[in-house]
This record gives structure tokens, sequence and C-alpha cells, in this order.
């Protein structure tokens, strides 16, 4: 149920296991990469992150290809990434690092063409579901609505990708079961994202993220069509423009100038302006329960969602598919349910540590925080610091926060030491790529 990502990812896996394998999604499945009404986000930009990429490209054989023939990019980040934190810009990784540029309808069209063309799989658009039907405490198939028809599709296994408005715990209670406990940490995040033309071949890449106590950040990634995706976010007291007008003065607040500067001299190409709220990062934990009805899985944002601004989304989906896919070849569904959410957890617990981890250095950020997350915040603060100029921990830091390594590599001795080390000379640490000695608030 539901053909975003995680449930293309879920159809996926679920096709090298079972004879046949139903998508339903409630939109009707565009054939051009557009925006669907069920993705409001779709408009925003996305970020592929490294653990995303190489997850797609293992399931969906050709992934890469196909996103670049239908118009994505790849970008070298140590060459066209240009990433403000901590007072600076981030040094070039020591190696080679790539990464896909493309719209999030891009992204998601791609690989459902490459769903598609799995034999066992069948796609159903404009198809509503309406319940789990369930025998004996176990969800047996489900009931769904098209075309004012209603139609039961009886199934040995569900997996609900419906997204935060995932109604299974409301099902789960009104049918006796116990609801996952549930965590919020508010944000009070909201985005707004414009287009504009991009000349051939510039593949330039901005991203200044928040920065407490900064509420406001920015980010022009290239997609496809000669364009840039210009999205301006920001958390609790900043209110991003709902105007095209607005934009430049916005960016204008940022403590890079490469943004408003993209803004100012490129034609809009974008209907006015799209805005996106997501008021908080929301877990829920499947894992805690002690009673959950067979036949029933559920995964992505359903499970877990994060603020937006550090992409984790399609990645966490891809990583939690893989875990489902394990559980699937091991030829054991007996309680699938339960143990694939303590797999889950572990990446679920990775991402959730980073995401809400960093947004709790934010004072008017409310929820539970992290343990260890304020010393290892100030730990983070001082290596970024350093990867201003240490094209080292620039890498090290680029593969923890695309979820390529855990947070705790960066504790490993050798970058510890070179993110703790007396900085050379009396002045402190030396600009990296751009001479902006602060960042401003």
């Amino acid at each position: 149920m539901g053909g975003s990502m995680a449930g293309l990812l879920a159809a996926r896996v679920l096709s090298d296991a079972y004879d046949e394998v139903v998508v339903v999604e409630r939109d009707t499945l565009p054939s051009a990469p557009t925006p669907r009404r069920g993705v409001p986000q779709g408009h925003h930009v996305h970020v592929l992150l490294e653990a995303g990429r190489a997850t797609l490209c293992d399931l969906f054989p050709g992934y890469g290809e196909a996103l670049i023939d239908a118009g994505g990019l790849i970008i070298n980040v140590g060459e066209d990434l240009e990433q403000y934190e901590a007072g600076g810009f981030l040094a070039s990784p020591a190696t080679r690092m790539e990464m896909y540029c493309a719209s999030r309808p891009l992204l998601e069209g791609v690989a459902r063409e490459r769903l598609a063309a799995r034999d066992p799989v069948e796609l159903r658009g404009g198809c509503q579901f309406t319940e789990y039907v369930v025998d004996d405490g176990r969800v047996e198939g489900v009931r769904v609505r098209g075309d004012d028809a209603t139609e039961t599709i009886p199934a040995d296994l569900v997996v609900d990708a419906t997204g935060r408005t995932s109604r299974t715990p409301q099902w789960l209670s009104e049918h006796g079961y116990d609801t996952p406990p549930t965590v919020e940490v508010e944000i009070d995040f909201t985005y707004s994202t414009i287009r504009i033309d991009r000349p051939a071949g510039n593949r330039r890449m901005l991203f200044v993220p928040q920065s407490a106590p900064r509420t406001s950040g920015g980010a022009a990634f290239p997609i496809e069509d000669g364009e840039w995706i210009v999205t301006l976010g920001g958390m609790h007291d900043a209110d991003p423009p709902s105007t095209v007008a607005g934009f430049e003065t916005y960016a204008d607040r940022l403590p890079a100038d490469g943004i408003r500067e993209l803004v100012a001299e490129r034609r809009v190409v974008s209907d006015g302006v799209d805005r996106y709220p997501f008021p908080s990062n929301r877990r829920r934990r499947y894992e805690a329960l002690d009673d959950f009805p067979a036949g029933l899985v559920v995964i992505g944002d359903a499970i877990a969602s994060f603020n937006p601004i550090y992409g984790q989304g399609m990645s966490v989906a891809a990583l939690e598919a893989v875990q489902l896919h394990h559980l699937l070849a091991s030829g054991d569904t007996d309680a699938i349910g339960p143990r694939f959410f303590a797999a889950a957890s572990n990446v679920v617990d990775i991402a959730w540590s980073m995401a809400v981890g960093a947004d709790s250095e934010f004072d008017a950020t409310s929820g539970p925080t992290p343990t260890g997350a304020g010393l290892f915040n100030r730990y983070l603060n001082r290596l970024v610091r350093r990867a201003h100029t240490d094209e080292q921990l620039a890498e090290a830091y680029y593969r923890v926060v695309g979820m390529e390594e855990p947070p705790t590599a960066l504790l490993r001795p050798s970058t510890v030491w070179r993110a703790l080390r007396p900085a050379p000379g009396v002045g402190g640490f030396s600009a990296g790529r751009s001479a902006l000695p602060n960042d401003r608030a």
C-alpha cells in the first residue's frame, strides 16, 4: 500500500519472494515525472544520499543510467557542491564522491518504471485502500476502492507504505491492539520552493542548512530540464517567503551569498512558490509492541519521518527494504512484522539520532533529545570547522551524512585526532572555500 519510494522499494524486494505483487496507490500514477497530489513534498529539493543511491542501483540494475538518460545529472561533490556549515565551506573530500541530482518525481518515476518491468508486479493507480481483511488475528488482504467499485485483494503479506498519514495505528486501536508508542520532536519547519533556469553545463550545487541559532537555510540543486530547484527553509520563528518577490530578501539572510545571487540573476520558470509545512520529527516504535497481527509490515515514513533538510527519507526507506529482503530470503515469514520492526529500528536509530540530535541544538525545539547529543554536537561542530580545510575530515563527514557510514565512524582515533589536535598558528582555523569569517545568526 503506497506507491512512493518506500512502497516501490518494498515491492521490489517482495517480487523476489512472491509470485504476485500488487502496489496500491491512491494517486493516479503519472506517465511523465510530475509531482503527485499525495506527495506534497515532491515539489521541493530532494537528495539521494549515498546509501540510497547504492541500494537503488543494486535493487534496480541500470537505475543510474536510466536516470541520466531521463535528464538527471551526476555531480562531483568535490567540484560542484558548495556546502556551508559552522562558519565556512567544507573542503573538497579526499577522494572523488559522486551524487545523482534530479527532481523527486524523476527519482521516483525511474524507480517505478524499473519496478513495472518486473513480471510479478502490478501497479494500480487511482486505487484507495479502505481496510484490512483479517481472520483469526492475521491480515489476509485489503479492501480497496477505485472507480466507485470496491474490491478485496487477498495477500499472504501486506506492507503499509502509506507514509506519515498511515491509518495502521488507528486500526490497531480499533481492533483491540496496543498502538505503537509515538515520539515527536517539534521543529515547526517550512519549505518554500521555486525553479529557475540553469545554463547548460553548469552543475553548481549550493547547500546552506540551518545551523543554531540561525533558523533559516536554503539549497539550490541542479535538476533535469536545465533548471535549478531552489528551496528556502525555516524552523521555528523563521517563515520562508510565500512569493517569488520575497526569495531574494530571505536568501540574503543566509551567511553565504550564492543562493541569493542565483535567485537575483536567473529567470524563474516555475508557477509561483510551492510551500510545505513539516511540524515534527515523528517516530512510531512498532518494535515496542508485544502483540502485532500476523501478515502485516509497516515501512518507510509510516514508521519514522525526519526533518527533510537532512535528506534521509529515501535512503532510510531503501535500507529498511534491504532488511525486509533479508527476512524474506531466510524463508521464515512467521512473526515477520515484529522481526522486521526490530531490524528496521537499527536503521531508524541512526537517522533519528542524526536528525533529532542536530535539531535539538535549537532552543525552541521540543521533545526528547537523544542521549549524549549535546556532547556529540560539540565535537561535531569542532570537526566540521576543521573540515573547512581538512579534506579527509570533509570526506569522513560526507560519508556519515550520506548514511554510508554510521556516526560512530567519526569517533575513530585517527578522525578524532584530526578534529581535536591543536590548530596551526595563533589565528585558529584558516578559511576554506569562503572568505566569510563567521556564520550570521
